[in-house]
């Protein structure tokens, strides 16, 4: 059982500063559709070949909050996983899912016919990742928010997707038809989240389970879009640490 002083124990000491924050270990650039996508690298401080996972973030990009972002950046590095933050949008992408200059309904719009061309440019970073020499053949995807959606896109499009995690998502409904098998998934879901229904994660599981696939649901009951982006709510480590713990397991050489 996990206690409030457990919790926030685990909570400083993600807080605290390490490898993982400011500049990546390595940076490169993914070719989609004429633009160059940045992918920055947090390398696990273990030598051989070692397992990646691949963190996507939300519409909003990844410098609204990049600390959130490096958190799981540094467990997972902590953890012996390659840990790699790609910005999968490219400039048109951004401007198109502004809050301040389009509608919600424009951006919904929007989402559903990038979801195929977004997971294109994940699974051209899977191949780069999976060519280098110090790759174990082991990728995971982790995805937040849209991110979520994508790397459920990605993973049910692209067999190499060893393990999937996602949060506050689900699955995209032009794919949720057509999907034939998923890897070992946990989705973990803000019970009182308005921006993204709770039941877009039950379903995902659902739907992951009717193809065979191992999936756990993860309900946080109270807890919004984003619950694990805070710095003082025992449920950012605890979150963290499912994920982490997660991959571990399902990267394992």
């Amino acid at each position: 059982m996990i206690t409030r002083r457990t919790a926030l124990s685990g909570l400083a000491a993600l807080l605290l500063p390490s490898a993982a924050y400011g500049t990546p270990d390595e940076e490169f650039s993914i070719p989609s559709e004429g633009a160059h996508l940045l992918a920055s690298r947090y390398a696990a401080g273990t030598a051989g070949k070692r397992p990646a996972v691949i963190l996507l973030h939300g519409s909003r990009g990844i410098e609204l909050r990049p600390r959130a972002y490096q958190r799981y950046a540094d467990a997972l590095s902590t953890g012996g996983i390659d840990a790699y933050l790609f910005r999968y949008m490219s400039e048109s992408d951004t401007a198109a899912l502004n809050p301040g200059t389009s509608t919600q309904a424009a951006r919904v719009a929007y989402e559903a016919g990038r979801f195929d061309s977004w997971s294109d440019a994940v699974s051209a970073t899977v191949t780069t990742i999976l060519g280098r020499s110090d790759s174990s053949g082991h990728v995971g995807l982790l995805g937040f928010s849209l991110g979520g959606f994508i790397a459920a896109n990605t993973a049910a499009r692209d067999a190499r997707i060893a393990a999937l995690a996602v949060l506050y998502a689900g699955m995209p409904e032009a794919t949720a038809g057509k999907v034939k098998h998923m890897p070992p998934m946990i989705e973990l879901h803000g019970e009182a989240d308005r921006n993204v229904s709770v039941e877009n994660g039950k379903r995902l599981i659902e739907l992951a389970r009717s193809v065979g696939a191992e999936a756990e649901f993860v309900p946080y009951p109270g807890k919004t879009h984003g619950f694990d982006f805070s710095d003082t709510d025992p449920a950012t480590s605890d979150a963290i640490g499912r994920v982490t713990r997660f991959f571990q397991a399902k990267l394992a050489v």
